[in-house]
């Protein structure tokens, strides 16, 4: 019981990225927005996830419609991998 209370309330971080994800294809439900928004307050790794995600989206978007200014800086996607494989001690 306590276990499925919790679930309703608060999502796990795959289910958030999953629907983070999910919100950029298209609308999720108003009880789905509220708990990824809740997950994302509490957990600074989703946030992080998200930000990024946003960020990706946004060059994307751009890339896909023309704009002018969606330039890609190469050398910080590399500064980006590279502090993401020290973190992963690769």
């Amino acid at each position: 019981m306590l276990k499925k209370t919790i679930h309703l309330f608060f999502l796990s971080c795959s289910k958030a990225t999953l629907l983070m994800e999910k919100r950029n294809a298209k609308n999720i439900s108003p009880k789905e927005n509220w708990q990824l928004s809740v997950h994302v307050m509490i957990c600074k790794w989703c946030k992080a996830y998200q930000e990024k995600v946003e960020i990706l989206d946004s060059i994307l978007k751009k890339k896909w419609f023309g704009e002018e200014d969606a330039n890609i800086n190469t050398t910080e996607i590399q500064n980006f991998k590279d502090k993401v494989f020290r973190k992963l001690d690769f």
